[in-house]
């Protein structure tokens, strides 16, 4: 398993540029992202097979 907490805030702090997640780890990591205190910071765009790439916003989404 992935450490996603860890990966989440490398992405807030601006270490990664992004998270790419297969569909394979999407529910996994999606149960970590929605416990996430700043959830609505991370955007994800869904891609061609079911591929997500997340990325970290400043301001959050309404």
């Amino acid at each position: 398993m992935e450490n996603y907490e860890e990966m989440l805030q490398q992405l807030k702090e601006g270490k990664i540029e992004n998270i790419e997640i297969d569909k394979d780890q999407f529910y996994e990591f999606r149960e970590v992202l929605v416990k996430h205190p700043l959830f609505k910071h991370y955007r994800g765009d869904a891609k061609q097979n079911g591929k997500v790439i997340y990325t970290y916003m400043e301001v959050p989404r309404s």
